[in-house]
C-alpha cells in the first residue's frame, strides 16, 4: 500500500509541473508581448514609472524563462534558479530608485493620456497572469517568485493608472516619482522574500536531492 501511495505522490507531482508549465508559457509570452508595446510607450510618456514596468515585463519574461529551464530539477537547482531571480529583482529595484531620482532632478512631467491607457492595458495583463498561477502560490520559491512577480506588477499597474490622474491634476511629475519609488519598494521587499525562503530550501536539502 505504501508503494501505490509513493506512486500517487509522483504522479500529482508530475502533473502539477505539467500544470504549471503551461501556465508558465502563456504568461512568458504575456509578458513578452507587454514589453515591447509598454517599452514603446515609456519613451513617448516621457514617465519613469511606466518605464520601469515596462523594463519589469523584461525582467519577468527572463525570469520565467529560467524557471521553464529548471522545472523538474532537483530541490537545489530550483532554490539557486530563485536566488538568482531574487536578485535580479533586487537590483530592478535599485535601478527604478536612480530612475526616479535622475527624472526627479530633471524635472520630468510625463504624457498622462498614455500613462493611463498603458497602466490599464498592464493591469489587465498581470491580472490574467496572476489569475493563471494563483493555484502555483504556495509552492516551492522558485513557483512563489513568479507568484510574486505578477502579484507585484497587478499592484504596480493600478498605482500607475492612479499616478497618470496625479500628473492631469497637478501638471508635475510627482506623482509619478512617487509611484515608480513604490514600485522599486515593491520589488526589493519581494526580492528580500524570495531570497529568505531560498536560503531556507538550500539549507533543508541536501546537493543530491
Amino acid at each position: 500500500m505504501a508503494g501505490c501511495c509513493d506512486h500517487d505522490d509522483i504522479d500529482q507531482k508530475a502533473l502539477q509541473v505539467a500544470s504549471f508549465r503551461k501556465a508558465l508559457w502563456l504568461v512568458l509570452l504575456i509578458n513578452g508581448v507587454m514589453f515591447v508595446v509598454e517599452f514603446s510607450s515609456a519613451f513617448f510618456a516621457g514617465s519613469v514609472s511606466l518605464q520601469a514596468d515596462a523594463l519589469d515585463f523584461l525582467g519577468d519574461t527572463i525570469t520565467y524563462a529560467i524557471t521553464l529551464m529548471v522545472l523538474g530539477f532537483p530541490i537545489h537547482v530550483r532554490a539557486r534558479a530563485a536566488m538568482f531571480k531574487g536578485l535580479t529583482l533586487g537590483l530592478l529595484g535599485l535601478w527604478i530608485y536612480g530612475q526616479t531620482i535622475y527624472f526627479l532632478i530633471q524635472g520630468q512631467v510625463p504624457t498622462y493620456e498614455i500613462m493611463g491607457v498603458m497602466g490599464v492595458v498592464a493591469f489587465l495583463a498581470n491580472l490574467v497572469s496572476v489569475f493563471l498561477l494563483y493555484h502555483f502560490r504556495v509552492g516551492d520559491s522558485n513557483m512563489q517568485s513568479v507568484w510574486l512577480c505578477s502579484r507585484n506588477d497587478m499592484f504596480g499597474n493600478l498605482a500607475i493608472i492612479i499616478a497618470a490622474s496625479g500628473v492631469f491634476m497637478t501638471n508635475t511629475g510627482w506623482p509619478d516619482f512617487i509611484v515608480a519609488t513604490i514600485m522599486a519598494s515593491f520589488a526589493v521587499t519581494a526580492s528580500y522574500r524570495i531570497i529568505k525562503l531560498a536560503n531556507e530550501e538550500l539549507r533543508e536539502q541536501p546537493l543530491n536531492q
